[in-house]
């Protein structure tokens, strides 16, 4: 499978938005790896088949290449204009401190934070609702891409933390959970 230039650039536009400082993506032979701060982790990571790298560095160090006469697409990184006020995101920045005994529940990724398989269903969960281990809680999309993140453990959901539809960091608290 191969990544088109839309897609790639789709996937620099998540990481931008995020905090990760690196992206390993590999898809049937084919492995994308994005840092941001360099490759300092290069040597702890052997990949398993050769495959193109892509690295983004900090605007002060981006080249501009002149545009080539030929039929093949460049890929160029071009700042977007600041915009007046930034789309909300859930970081660790602005997410709510959890009580003593409550688990907190991650997202495993960036991506896109939706509290139900379709606009028309209910949420998986409300606040109050009693899961159990492996429940589906939400589904966090990349790229088309929807990955159900369960219930850690039995309980009952204390706490949403994240609105619908908004793009979620790494790492960002989701639900806050109270074990039974």
């Amino acid at each position: 499978m191969t990544l088109s230039f839309k897609e790639v650039a789709e996937i620099l536009k998540l990481i931008d938005a995020s905090d990760c400082d690196e992206v390993v993506l590999e898809l049937e032979g084919t492995k994308l790896v994005v840092r941001r701060r360099g490759n300092e982790t290069e040597q702890q990571l052997a990949p398993a088949v050769p495959a193109p790298m892509i690295e983004a560095v900090p605007e002060a160090k981006v080249q501009e290449f002149p545009v080539k006469t030929d039929s093949r697409p460049n890929l160029e990184l071009v700042p977007e204009p600041a915009a007046a006020e930034p789309e909300p995101s859930a970081g660790p920045e602005n997410e709510p401190m959890a009580e003593e005994g409550l688990v907190a529940l991650r997202a495993p990724m960036v991506g896109t934070f939706y509290r139900r398989s379709s606009p028309e269903d209910p949420p998986f969960v409300e606040v109050g609702t009693e899961v159990k281990a492996g429940d589906p809680l939400c589904l966090i999309e990349v790229m088309k891409l929807y990955t159900t993140i369960e219930a850690p453990e039995d309980g009952v959901v204390e706490q949403i933390a994240v609105e619908d539809g908004i793009l979620v960091e790494f790492n960002a608290l989701l639900f806050l959970i109270r074990p039974k």
